[in-house]
């Protein structure tokens, strides 16, 4: 096989004019007689290869017209620029070599039902769309980890397998862990309030786990959530942090993945006015604020999908809800000295009817009233002993939140279920592939 620059399609605009290899696989085939056209993909673009049969030998020809969907592929080629070609560049083909010919690939040009393409997500993975929003996804996480990088947090990774809950006991995976009983995490908060007590500022990143018979949109089974802890932050300070964060995350993603947005037909405009400061209300006006759009919401009841959305679309950015009843949130959330009956909490709620993408607050830092709060949840006290030592040990004021990676990828992308946010979802009724 003749040589070249060997590249990949990302960089191919460095070698106009000049024989380069790329190695990949066989995304497209079309035949225009005496030329034929491939489309190349190698994990970081696609080109368009063109053949020639004047330009090649005959073997090479057929060989090339019977190549299958995803036959794996070295080919050399001249580089040329080219504004109809879709990366801007075209390559002509000079050699080629099969690496592997595919078997017929199952998923075709024909419109497949979501179900099939689930079934077959190993493979769905390869297309243009499905590309784009794993490197967008990439792209929240990798920005999600420098904006706490550069405010020096620490990063500690929390356990996976626990002995407590703490979202509430009814969403829990039970497994036995030799012989006693463990549970799958649902957030990594409780162990890092004990590192934030360590190190001031931290945060994990991870799977979470939550047990829901839910088959709405906005659920999976199995997310993946980035969550500071902030020793000694009060409310007003962990909500600028969350604002700050959600920001930051889609600032970068307009930077650096605006061919994956264009690939999504995404409306960047909406993204663009995604800046500081966010819209910020209480509880008490998002229920008036329901109100006023003809909800029978009452006060006192947690918002569902649909109440998220009404308040979503009011604005054209995100907006902060703040001070939720105290009955309706977590054991831990201390509650507003002032007004006891609802906490020192907030949600942030994504535009365009993408609902909660940041849940957080302030946490309980007085042993008496976590005592009680354990005891009035029904949890079992034996399993917070370690929990209630932060409370013994040197306790402060702290604060912290979770951001759901895969809500924020919905709602950059605009998709239209969680599932296509995350390679292989684990929904009520699949556990594979």
């Amino acid at each position: 096989m003749s040589q070249g620059n060997m590249t990949y399609i990302k960089d191919i605009h460095e070698f106009d004019g000049q024989e380069v290899m790329l190695q990949g696989w066989l995304a497209g085939h079309r035949s225009g007689g005496k030329v034929q056209f491939l489309s190349f993909r190698d994990g970081t673009g696609f080109i368009q290869v063109v053949a020639s049969k004047s330009e090649l030998p005959e073997s090479l020809w057929l060989n090339i017209k019977e190549l299958t969907l995803e036959s794996s592929l070295r080919l050399s080629g001249r580089c040329r620029k080219d504004a109809r070609a879709p990366s801007g560049y075209e390559l002509e083909l000079t050699d080629l070599e099969v690496v592997q010919t595919a078997e017929e690939y199952p998923i075709s040009r024909k419109e497949h039902g979501t179900g099939f393409l689930l079934d077959h997500r190993h493979l769905w993975l390869r297309a243009k769309r499905q590309q784009a929003i794993l490197k967008i996804r990439h792209q929240v996480i990798n920005a999600s980890r420098r904006f706490f990088d550069e405010r020096d947090f620490v990063l500690a990774d929390t356990p996976i397998f626990t002995p407590n809950a703490v979202e509430g006991t009814t969403t829990l995976f039970e497994t036995r862990y030799f012989d006693e009983t463990a549970y799958l995490t649902q957030s990594g908060q409780l162990y890092n309030e004990a590192v934030a007590m360590a190190v001031g500022r931290t945060y994990c990143f991870g799977p979470t786990f939550r047990a829901e018979k839910s088959k709405t949109r906005r659920h999976l089974i199995e997310f993946w959530m980035v969550e500071p802890e902030v020793a000694f932050a009060e409310l007003d300070e962990i909500v600028s942090l969350a604002e700050d964060l959600v920001a930051y995350v889609v600032e970068s993603v307009l930077e650096n993945r605006r061919e994956e947005l264009d690939v999504l037909e995404r409306d960047v405009t909406k993204l663009e006015s995604v800046c500081k400061p966010f819209v910020r209300i209480t509880y008490d006006q998002a229920v008036e604020l329901l109100k006023e759009k003809g909800s029978e919401i009452e006060w006192g009841s947690d918002f569902g999908a649909q109440d998220e959305t009404f308040i979503g679309e009011e604005y054209d950015r995100p907006v902060i809800v703040t001070h939720y009843p105290t009955a309706v949130k977590a054991f831990y959330m201390e509650p507003d000295p002032s007004r006891p009956e609802v906490a020192l909490c907030v949600d942030v709620l994504a535009p365009e009817g993408y609902g909660e993408i940041v849940g957080g607050g302030q946490r309980i830092h007085d042993l008496a009233l976590l005592r009680q709060r354990v005891e009035e949840h029904q949890l079992p006290e034996e399993a917070f002993s370690w929990y209630f030592d932060l409370r013994r040990y040197g306790s402060v004021p702290h604060s912290g939140f979770g951001m759901g990676i895969e809500r924020v990828i919905a709602w950059i992308c605009k998709l239209d279920h969680l599932r296509e946010a995350i390679p292989f979802p684990r929904m009520l009724n699949r556990l594979a592939p």
